[in-house]
């Protein structure tokens, strides 16, 4: 039995079955670009979405804790372990998982890491020469206690952060960036937690260049509709 669930496993992993209806779509080459499913706010159950756009992601174990339950027979202790993956440019993602086994937290939480993947805005200090390198705005994030701040920078200043929240900046592909923070800050968690929201919140305001009228085209599931009849059947 043993060995015959070990290769049962190992061909799965080779070969994708999507279940979801954006995964099938994925598969069958109708979305180009992850950034067409987050224009419609399609939410990713299936990581394997984000590894077929983005192979080149790397991740990063941020911390692992041992945390404790009092049972009637004494303690009984997991793993908690947060994971950043990123691809260095526009994307970044942070899952935590609790397991009995280390292995075993560090899969789960690179696995919700990349299901919680968000697309990271950049912008610039000054002059818009070259590429983007710096956060647009001032954004603040806030988890817990702890609230960060990221202020733009001029080009050549590099990351001016504590060590945590400057692997989740790399990771999102900003090279230069003033933060300041507050609150417990020596809570990893909560820490980290309060970087990645103030990421998500890059693309949260709406700066004048973004004030154009958007024309709504038909999302994904609408335009393929009859494709996505057609596999059912």
């Amino acid at each position: 039995k043993g060995k015959g669930k070990g290769k049962g496993r190992k061909d799965e992993e080779s070969e994708w079955v999507p279940v979801t209806k954006l995964g099938r779509l994925v598969k069958e080459k109708k979305i180009h670009s992850i950034e067409q499913i987050y224009l419609f706010s399609l939410p990713i159950k299936e990581f394997q979405v984000v590894d077929y756009f983005l192979p080149t992601l790397k991740d990063e174990v941020m911390k692992i804790m041992p945390v404790q339950k009092q049972t009637r027979a004494g303690q009984r202790t997991r793993f908690k372990a947060f994971v950043a993956v990123g691809d260095h440019d526009g994307h970044v993602g942070l899952g935590l998982k609790c397991s009995k086994e280390v292995a075993t937290a560090i899969r789960g939480a690179i696995i919700l890491a990349k299901l919680s993947l968000i697309p990271v805005r950049r912008g610039y200090w000054g002059s818009r020469l070259g590429q983007p390198h710096t956060v647009p705005t001032k954004v603040t994030g806030k988890c817990g206690s702890v609230r960060i701040r990221f202020v733009p920078a001029p080009r050549g200043t590099g990351i001016v952060a504590a060590n945590g929240s400057k692997k989740l900046l790399q990771m999102a592909g900003i090279e230069d960036c003033y933060t300041s923070s507050r609150g417990s800050t020596s809570t990893l968690g909560n820490f980290i937690k309060a970087t990645f929201f103030c990421l998500q919140n890059t693309y949260a305001f709406l700066t004048p260049d973004l004030w154009k009228e958007t024309r709504f085209a038909p999302g994904p599931y609408q335009e393929h509709t009859d494709h996505l009849q057609k596999s059912l059947k």
